[in-house]
Order: C-alpha cells, then sequence, then structure tokens
C-alpha cells in the first residue's frame, strides 16, 4: 500500500515557513523573521547574469567548474588562512545546505552520533535524523553568552560512536562568534578523539566587533575540517543556491561523489556568478555589513529596553531574546505577536529544545521598518503586560 514514509513523516514541521507565507501574504505585516539579506544583489553580478544567461545551459563538472574552485582556494588561503588550501580540494554545491547535508551523507553510518549545539540552525537536526544517526546537544547558556563550552562536548562524546560535531560560527540564531581560544580547546577534543568537524560560516563575512577566526586555519586542523561557507549572506545571492565545501580530498571526493547523485551539479549559471562575486570589490560586502551593524546597535537595546532580553550579537543579523519576563512558550508568544501586532518572529523553539523561552529577530530589515515593528511591539505589551 502507498503511503509516506516514517521517516518524512517525523520530520518537524519548519514554523518558520508558515510565518514567512502569512508575511509575504499580508501587506500589513512586518517580518522580522527572514534569514535573508535584505540587499540587492551586487549590481555587477546581475549584470553578468544577463550577459550570460544563453549561455549556461549545461551541466557543469559535478565537482564545480575548474575556475570558481580555484577562485575559492585562493580566497580560503587569503582570507580564512587556511594555508594548504587547493581546488581539488573544493566541491562546489547547490547551497550551503546541500554542502552540510552531503558531508553527513559521507562521515556517518545508521546509529552513530553527531554533537549539536543548542540552539542552533534549524537544518541540522532533520538532517542527522534523515540519516538515522544519533544527536548530542551541547546546551549554549545566555549567561555564557551562548559559547559553545569545551567542557560540555567532552561530557557528551561517545568514544565509539561519536563521528562528527558541527560547529557555526558566526552562528544562526545566537550571532555568537566563536573565540580562538574556545576554538583551539575544541581542537584538542578533536585531534583526542579523531573525529570530523563541520564548520557552518555562512555568515563569515557579517561579524562586528570581533574577529572571524575559521576552525580549519588552526593548527593541524585541515584534515579534521570540512569547512562550508556560501554566497546566499555574503553576495545576498540566496536564490542563486550557491556554496561550497573544503576538507581532506577524499572525503571532498566522497562528498562530490554523493552530491552527483543529488543534484548532478551546482547550477552552472550560479557558478560562473560566483566567479564574477569572488572578483568584484569587497566594497559591495563591506556596505551590507556596515549597514547590519547601524541597525544591530539600534535593535538590541531597544529589545532590551522593551524587556526583551538579549545579548548583544556579534555576527549574522539576528537578536536572540529572552521572552520570559512575557511568556514560558515561545511559539504561543510569536504567533501572539503576529497577530496582535502583525510583526513576524520567528520562536526559540525552531532552533531546538534549548530555544525555549526565546524569539529570534531578524535585522535584515529597513532600519525604517525595525522601528516601526518594535513600536508596534512596544504599544501592545505596554497594553497587555
Amino acid at each position: 500500500m502507498r503511503h509516506i514514509s516514517e521517516r518524512e513523516s517525523e520530520l518537524p514541521d519548519a514554523v518558520i515557513g508558515e510565518l514567512i507565507k502569512i508575511a509575504n501574504e499580508d501587506k500589513n505585516v512586518i517580518s522580522m523573521g527572514a534569514g535573508q539579506p535584505d540587499f540587492k544583489t551586487p549590481k555587477p553580478i546581475l549584470d553578468y547574469a544577463k550577459k550570460i544567461i544563453d549561455k549556461t545551459t549545461a551541466y557543469s563538472n559535478p565537482q564545480g567548474v575548474l575556475e570558481l574552485r580555484e577562485l575559492i582556494a585562493k580566497k580560503l588561503r587569503k582570507e580564512n588562512k587556511i594555508k594548504n588550501a587547493d581546488s581539488e580540494d573544493v566541491v562546489v554545491t547547490a547551497g550551503s545546505q546541500e554542502s552540510i547535508f552531503m558531508s553527513l551523507v559521507s562521515t556517518i553510518d545508521p546509529g552513530e552520533q553527531v554533537i549539536i549545539p543548542n540552539p542552533g540552525y534549524l537544518a541540522y537536526v532533520p538532517a542527522v535524523e534523515l540519516l538515522n544517526g544519533g544527536i548530542s546537544y551541547v546546551r549554549l547558556r545566555e549567561e555564557d553568552g551562548f559559547e559553545v563550552d569545551p567542557e560540555k562536548i567532552k561530557e557528551v562524546i561517545d568514544k565509539k560512536k561519536t563521528k562528527v560535531l558541527i560547529l557555526n560560527s558566526p552562528a544562526n540564531p545566537t550571532g555568537n562568534v566563536l573565540s580562538r581560544k574556545t576554538l583551539e580547546k575544541i581542537s584538542d577534543i578533536v585531534v583526542e578523539n579523531d573525529i570530523y568537524v563541520i564548520s557552518d560560516e555562512a555568515y563569515e563575512k557579517l561579524v562586528y566587533d570581533k574577529k572571524h577566526v575559521s576552525f580549519g586555519s588552526l593548527n593541524g586542523m585541515e584534515k579534521y575540517t570540512i569547512t562550508v561557507q556560501s554566497f546566499s549572506k555574503s553576495f545576498a545571492m540566496c536564490g542563486f543556491r550557491l556554496g561550497y565545501a573544503h576538507g581532506p580530498r577524499k572525503l571532498i571526493e566522497a562528498i562530490s561523489k554523493s552530491g552527483h547523485y543529488v543534484t548532478i551539479c551546482a547550477p552552472h549559471i550560479s557558478q560562473l556568478l560566483g566567479i564574477k562575486a569572488l572578483q568584484i570589490s569587497n566594497n559591495y560586502v563591506e556596505k551590507m555589513r556596515k549597514e547590519y551593524d547601524r541597525r544591530r546597535k539600534y535593535i538590541v537595546p531597544r529589545l532590551n529596553k522593551l524587556g526583551l532580553r538579549t545579548e548583544m550579537p556579534y555576527g549574522a543579523f539576528y537578536a536572540f531574546s529572552n521572552i520570559r519576563q512575557f511568556s514560558n512558550n515561545s511559539y504561543k508568544f510569536a504567533r501572539e505577536i503576529l497577530d496582535k501586532t502583525k510583526v513576524a518572529i520567528v520562536p526559540g523553539t525552531e532552533f531546538g529544545i534549548y530555544g525555549e523561552g526565546y524569539v529570534r529577530f531578524s535585522y535584515a530589515t529597513d532600519l525604517e521598518l525595525i522601528k516601526k515593528g518594535l513600536d508596534r511591539i512596544e504599544d501592545y505589551l505596554k497594553k497587555k503586560y
């Protein structure tokens, strides 16, 4: 009898998709839930797209266009200080999310364990579950600035079952940027237990008042690390679906092999636009970063004044706010704010069990809309509470 698999049926419904749909359908809703830049893709990239649109209808090499991989390797050496990065150690994917999933396909067997900081990016857990892997959580605490505690990693490692640790810095949803000191402590644990690290660095260029450190740049870590990066956040190219992974050559070959049976290759035109993106001035990215920084400095003090306790984020474009003064149920609170104020935010439980009691505000939204949205929330909270 035909049926939907239990594996799929057990996947959680993405509440964020529901909220975004409502925001798109109701013109009165101010969306502070979106996880994508509100800037246009830089003009030189769009102009180049128009120029080559009818010349890129064929598949590319499953591992990715060589010129793009060479530019990525150069970028990893120069900007990320991954000194031995080579084009043969890079695979281009249809977004960084595919890189993460294919990295897991290539590193864990059913029953093997992946360690995931929580709250964390919502796609990690379903990806492991789809592969019948086990999950151990490392709880991120507000009082620690949502920094990963290396000692907590030690506590959950299973010498036989643990194969992968996922790190996300800069982090979604907390905005934490892991310190070099923390990363170095984690590197010792990685070596001692001989595990891979998937280092999700999608927001690497959106950092404020701190410095991003790529885990793969640490001494001896290249052979343990799958560095995952994206064009979506850095160049406002979300819809082009373009990301990449760098790691040990045999593992990259495995990821490329697996990917061939899923997407065959990343979109060819997107790869050529990726080449253009890596050739243009960093001024485009820096302009975005400065504007996000301006919004960050506005939204965090304002949220705190509203009674929504919020740690200052140092990366990405999210503020992760404690709502316990008003509610202990993140979903109900986010839904209440949407229904009563027409402002869309994301419940913390979208990011895992330890996200309960929090909501995520995105400041990838025009500053005037942020002000207007927070005015609405302030008026409502004053009336009700």
